[in-house]
């Protein structure tokens, strides 16, 4: 038999079809519950659809081929993932996070997470020595990596992580929304657990909120993660489960191509009169481009930020002026996306307020920079 290549894994769906009825499109199963046999047991394996859904084997099972793992879950959203992740510890349990990483994940881990009981420091990944630092050999039982990180697109080595945290003991999860297994496999680089916000390029069609968890292994850690997911039911819907194995079959082009629009993007706004700085790992000069190149294959992700000059206020104006791009939060659509974080996450954010995130869709490159452009020449007008 052929060994199959990710691309044909991902747009055929593992390459199944409906056996009842032939159909190449696998089904939606909206029954909750499960027939149990005349002597009692449930020789189907399904029981109850809060985490047996049949709907959930296809994108769970692809997502699973696609990242080298041993199984993966699906969840309500890709904060249900993450959490899930950080419940299945201890209450005492420490934690070392990034300082750059998804702002409400962050939140969480300072509010909920350590009224809860977690341990949590927050540390500059970027810096291998600070990191090592950070991890108490023993007590530490979590890193927490997302790379590239979320706004400002750090990008953290997950090889040199893995062995720090295995060497003390603790396990290495991924954050790998961004990269997506099209350009990075972080299990294949000592990652432990990867988890997604399936929501954004996964599912790549703004229409499904949803999250997952792979694991490398099938052992006590990923058994105690299922049953904060079966317990906590922060499990997705049927048709949200449908909408990711049908996103997922056209994962590999979107991504390669919103990489490729992101790449030239950000070496046409890095020579814009009214850009200040580009952030993307794609560039030269941008601080984790070397780490990219190593940890990144093909691409460098479809996701950029800008620095306008003229501060907040002109990165505003500029937002506002915008056609072809939509001002929405999110990532990893088909369709361009433009935000000013720091309103979003506000105060308390690291992010400067001069700065827009930019999520790269699937129009022409040459719209995308016409339409930001022009904005930015009618936000230094005003």
């Amino acid at each position: 038999m052929i060994k199959k290549r990710p691309e044909t894994v991902a747009a055929s769906a593992l390459g199944r079809e409906d056996e009842a009825t032939g159909a190449l499109i696998p089904p939606l199963y909206p029954s909750t519950t499960y027939i149990r046999d005349p002597d009692n047991l449930y020789r189907r394996g399904r029981v109850y659809s809060r985490a047996q859904n049949a709907t959930f084997d296809t994108a769970a099972e692809t997502l699973t081929a696609l990242e080298g793992g041993a199984e993966t879950a699906l969840f309500g959203s890709g904060m249900a993932a993450a959490n899930a992740v950080f419940l299945a510890l201890a209450p005492g349990d420490h934690v070392v996070a990034p300082r750059v990483m998804y702002w409400a994940l962050r939140a969480w881990l300072e509010g909920f997470a350590s009224r809860w009981g977690l341990l949590v420091d927050f540390a500059d990944a970027g810096d291998i020595d600070a990191l090592k630092a950070a991890i108490v050999p023993g007590r530490t039982k979590l890193v927490w990596l997302e790379t590239p990180a979320n706004p400002l697109w750090t990008v953290y080595d997950i090889a040199a992580t893995a062995e720090i945290a295995h060497a003390a003991g603790a396990r290495l999860a991924v954050d790998s929304t961004v990269a997506t297994p099209v350009l990075t496999r972080p299990l294949s680089l000592g990652a432990d657990i990867v988890m997604h916000s399936a929501t954004k390029y996964l599912n790549g069609h703004s229409d499904a909120v949803i999250g997952t968890v792979t694991t490398a292994r099938q052992d006590d850690f990923w058994a105690t993660i299922k049953t904060v997911q079966s317990q906590n039911g922060g499990v997705p819907g049927t048709l949200e489960a449908w909408l990711l194995q049908r996103g997922m079959r056209t994962l590999f082009p979107r991504v390669r191509w919103q990489s490729a629009s992101a790449q030239t993007l950000a070496e046409r706004f890095s020579a814009h009169p009214g850009v200040a700085e580009v952030l993307y790992p794609g560039l030269p000069g941008f601080k984790g481009h070397e780490l990219a190149q190593r940890q990144m294959q093909g691409g460098f992700g479809g996701m950029l930020s800008i620095r306008v000059h003229g501060g907040e206020r002109a990165a505003i104006a500029t937002a506002a002026h915008v056609s072809i791009w939509k001002r929405a939060t999110s990532l990893g659509g088909v369709e361009s996306l433009i935000e000013h974080r720091a309103s979003i996450e506000g105060p308390r954010s690291p992010v400067p307020a001069d700065l827009l995130r930019l999520s790269v869709g699937l129009e022409a490159v040459d719209d995308l920079y016409d339409d930001l452009s022009e904005a930015l020449a009618q936000a230094r007008e005003i």
